[in-house]
């Protein structure tokens, strides 16, 4: 099922993020808790792609797991870090044999000891690159990410935007957004998106910060601002496990639940592996769900 259908039809989409454990023996318990998330009717799970592309083969076999064994449209991402041309067709290639119908294209984080982004020789060096050749290539679904507060490497929002319009031009079928926190951030990425031209959906990505520890790391990889208030609750319970997850819950609600009443398309989770933050969370929305069930059953869509 390519998820511009599910969009299309105007159906509030669910989904999850997951990515490959580090160690060969993991993928097992992966594989559990994505059938517990499985339980949250998710319209698709996505499943990254390692740093330097390491995880190449095993983001193909959990998407794979995902969609042919779960019977769990999937989204496989995809980037253009050390991959030339010919490696991602031959990956397309394997993509279709697997009936993986939806690709996350993404241009990559330079790879590990590496401060900039340098394509390989015969590779891409921006993601709306990727975009094109897949779009020419193959009959695939295309998402691409959005940043509400700019990408890291943009000098400013303006210029992330014509980025984007030009992954959208090249072929991307809808946005999921980078995770943030403040929600003024993605309405007015949102806003200033339409009025480029970008009428794609934009999904929101939401992150359940429910350590102190997860603070740094995050703001180092996207340079996401953290609320003060968020913050200091999860500092003063750094050594409760529990409380700090009850605070992140807490706040995740109340993001989404605001995101719900201002029109969104969907609720894309960073789900870290683990399904029980997000279980909590989702327990306690008002999440649209499908209206005409026989007709969307028609289509393959998940209720």
């Amino acid at each position: 099922m390519k998820i511009s259908s599910i969009l299309k039809r105007q159906v509030f989409s669910l989904s999850f993020e997951v990515f490959p454990p580090k160690r060969e023996g993991n993928v097992e318990q992966l594989y559990e808790t994505i059938e517990e998330l499985k339980e949250l009717k998710p319209h698709f799970i996505s499943v990254t792609y390692g740093a330097g592309g390491s995880t190449r083969e095993k983001t193909i076999e959990i998407a794979a797991h995902v969609n042919n064994h779960l019977q769990v449209t999937a989204l496989a991402h995809l980037t253009c870090v050390q991959a030339t041309r010919d490696e991602i067709a031959r990956i397309l290639e394997v993509l279709a044999e697997r009936g993986i119908e939806n690709i996350l294209a993404l241009r990559g984080d330079p790879p590990r000891g590496e401060e900039k982004f340098q394509p390989v020789p015969g590779g891409f060096k921006y993601a709306s690159d990727l975009v094109s050749f897949i779009a020419d290539r193959a009959d695939f679904c295309i998402g691409v990410a959005g940043y509400p507060e700019k990408h890291l490497e943009a000098p400013d929002l303006e210029t992330d935007l014509l980025n984007l319009k030009r992954k959208v031009a090249a072929g991307a079928d809808f946005i999921i957004t980078q995770l943030f926190f403040f929600n003024e951030d993605f309405y007015r990425f949102r806003d200033l998106a339409e009025r480029k031209g970008i009428r794609v959906p934009i999904i929101p990505g939401i992150f359940p910060l429910i350590n102190y520890q997860q603070i740094a790391r995050t703001v180092s990889l996207c340079g996401a601002k953290i609320p003060a208030k968020l913050a200091e609750k999860l500092e003063g319970v750094k050594e409760k496990p529990e409380e700090a997850e009850k605070y992140g819950v807490e706040f995740a609600v109340q993001q989404t639940t605001d995101l719900l009443k201002n029109g969104i398309p969907g609720l894309h989770f960073y789900s870290m592996n683990k399904s029980g933050p997000v279980k909590k969370i989702i327990k306690d929305l008002d999440l649209p769900r499908a209206g005409d069930d026989s007709d969307l059953e028609q289509l393959g869509i998940p209720l």
